[in-house]
């Protein structure tokens, strides 16, 4: 097997994060995707002697496990890689590449309370983000995702499982507005064009419902007729914002030069366990409200009765959910948010729930903590899916909080970063998962873990 060989294998084991491992002939294999018992073509990107990397070119043959119902776009549309797996399937491959990550680890001795199905396993995203372009060369506009494996081609996913139809309702109205009018997508190899991104953003429990179109300032066009377009659109949820934002970034990413607001206003309202949330157009906010309500109470279930009237800190605290929960029987709740519109967004937010013991701060975890006026008793991370860098876990542990709760989207990098809170004096107690993104490789986990000291056994 050399590099550039063009090899057929059958796909063998699946690992967290979308990762596949196989053998072909004496070699192992690795590749990106792939389903246990596939049958795929494959480029070899990289060989050595006992070991190979490859790209998937083509599948051969399905796996005797994909026997789920798919939307159109399954394998064209790099979003729910999955989706042909039924749910319950799913949720065991999840939990056992998790475990299995655990296992390596060498972290044992600890109560794995079990993985929780999303509340829904359809139309549970309250955001999405979809790109102007074509879907192929010189086609006609396109508005939706990027084709699995391509950086340019578009296509656009009318019959998306994972939202509901107000979503694509206005996905698919917008793309024929603009076509209507001619004018030009944003492309990304020579940064010339207009048209950009969608944003669509909705509360699934108040169902207020926000759009904002992204674009360059390479043209002059009056949105008031596409914002005048979307008010007219048939819709179950209330439109409560379009925002225009314009971003000359070279990235192919979401960026704000400038916003302006067309109608209404630059955020919407969500309920969390109780809670209201004023949720700002670039805020974090999790993606599966059902799902994130039943995270936040499996956190709040691990602090128990540790955070009563006691001195919490909310670590990576985002728009401050996890903290304002605790807050309700806390004495203090300090967070952490290196995201300044997120932060802002979290004092409004307390206010907004009456919640005078809460105090959000913007700046970097590691800089800040060791600047607050008190210790905490109990400390909550919820960090972005690279996990605690850095000196991090170091300057987390030094605190000597007796208890840590971890909420994390990334098992990997969760793992990593108990093994050093281990060798610092924290012993792993409970690990439970709650499957946020059905039909994809992801999977959100919390854990408790206890101090013991540096001399634990």
């Amino acid at each position: 097997m050399k590099r550039k060989d063009i090899i057929e294998f059958e796909v063998g084991k699946m690992e967290f994060g979308g990762i596949s491992r196989s053998m072909y002939e004496d070699k192992k294999i690795k590749m990106k995707g792939g389903i246990t018992g596939q049958r795929v073509r494959a480029v070899v990107k990289k060989s050595r002697s006992d070991s190979g990397e490859v790209k998937q070119l083509e599948l051969v043959e399905p796996s005797p496990i994909e026997t789920a119902d798919v939307c159109r776009h399954f394998r064209q549309c790099g979003g729910c890689s999955i989706l042909s797996i039924p749910y319950e399937k799913q949720l065991e491959i999840k939990k056992d590449q998790v475990l299995d990550l655990f296992d390596k680890a060498g972290l044992k001795d600890y109560e794995f309370v079990g993985i929780n199905p999303s509340p829904s396993s359809v139309a549970y995203r309250n955001k999405m983000e979809y790109t102007f372009g074509d879907e192929y060369k010189d086609g006609p506009l396109s508005l939706g995702m990027h084709k699995v494996g391509r950086f340019i081609d578009i296509v656009t996913v009318d019959d998306c499982r994972i939202v509901d139809q107000d979503f694509k309702t206005i996905m698919t109205r917008t793309r024929d507005f603009f076509e209507e009018k001619g004018l030009p997508y944003y492309r990304s190899f020579n940064h010339q064009g207009y048209l950009r991104h969608l944003v669509v953003r909705k509360g699934e429990n108040t169902g207020e419902l926000m759009v904002n179109i992204v674009t360059s300032s390479q043209l002059d066009y009056n949105m008031d007729e596409y914002k005048d377009f979307l008010l007219g659109l048939d819709l179950d949820s209330e439109l409560v914002g379009v925002l225009h934002t314009i971003n000359d970034g070279l990235a192919d990413a979401v960026q704000c030069d400038e916003m302006r607001i067309l109608y209404g206003r630059d955020y919407f309202y969500e309920e969390v366990l109780g809670l209201r949330f004023k949720v700002s157009p670039f805020s974090f906010f999790q993606t599966n409200t059902k799902g994130a309500e039943a995270l936040y109470t499996i956190a709040r279930k691990f602090a128990g009765d540790r955070g009563h009237g006691k001195v919490v800190f909310d670590l990576y605290s985002g728009t401050g959910t996890i903290g304002q929960l605790m807050a309700k029987t806390a004495k203090k709740v300090y967070g952490i948010e290196l995201v300044e519109e997120a932060v802002v967004a979290a004092n409004q937010n307390a206010v907004l729930n009456n919640l005078d013991n809460c105090e959000f701060i913007a700046g970097d975890v590691a800089k800040v903590v060791s600047s607050l006026p008190e210790k905490p008793e109990l400390i909550i991370v919820d960090p972005p899916r690279a996990g605690i860098l850095g000196n991090g876990v170091k300057d987390i542990a030094e605190f000597g909080a007796k208890e840590i709760v971890y909420v994390s989207c990334n098992p990997r990098s969760l793992v990593e970063n108990v093994v050093e809170f281990e060798d610092r004096g924290y012993k792993l107690d409970k690990l439970e998962l709650m499957d946020l993104f059905p039909n994809t490789p992801h999977v959100e986990a919390a854990i408790l873990m206890t101090y013991c000291g540096l001399d634990k056994e």
